[in-house]
């Protein structure tokens, strides 16, 4: 292999560890007190930041896979949220060229409306089909906590893993290469 090509495999791999590392962040009985604040989805913003800043690392056939992984281990109604962050991580995929050249209040701006697509979309149909449903008060607050982590996993993929955006010119230089 060479080497962009093994390194393009090492970094799915690292997502894929990441993502079981947070879902089992996630599953460890740290606090046994029902009266806490809800755990942000750092699952959906790590899948997001990735996506959006190197979109080979992430392809979809793996966000599904991990995100239906998540559903079945976090006991949610399974394939809904996998589907939903499917469906916005292709829509954030298909961005991020556009969103090179914009800052990143911009970017972060349309991971905002992303995530809350999600989260919105997630419960009209849990409710559309008369599932029980969390209260809305600890599900926004999620959903706030879920927006301000984006920052805080951006910077960590850029700095500790190195997941950077794709220049214009390593674009092209990789299509002409393709």
């Amino acid at each position: 292999m060479d080497k962009p090509a093994s390194h393009k495999w090492a970094m799915r791999g690292l997502y894929g560890a990441l993502a079981v590392f947070v879902l089992f962040l996630h599953l460890l009985p740290l606090d046994t007190k029902p009266d806490r604040w809800p755990f942000p989805d750092f699952l959906i913003v790590l899948t997001f930041a990735w996506v959006l800043r190197r979109p080979d690392y992430v392809p979809t056939v793996l966000v599904a896979l991990v995100m239906l992984l998540a559903d079945l281990l976090l006991q949610r109604p399974p394939g809904l949220m996998a589907a939903l962050v499917v469906l916005g991580a292709a829509y954030l995929r298909s961005a991020a060229p556009g969103m090179r050249d914009a800052g990143f209040v911009a970017e972060w701006m349309s991971v905002t409306a992303v995530v809350a697509g999600v989260f919105l979309g997630n419960r009209v149909i849990l409710a559309i089909l008369s599932v029980d449903q969390a209260a809305l008060l600890p599900v926004l607050i999620q959903l706030v906590l879920t927006i301000l982590a984006y920052p805080v996993i951006v910077l960590l993929s850029q700095s500790v893993f190195g997941v950077r955006r794709v220049s214009a010119a390593d674009a092209s230089a990789a299509g002409a290469r393709a």
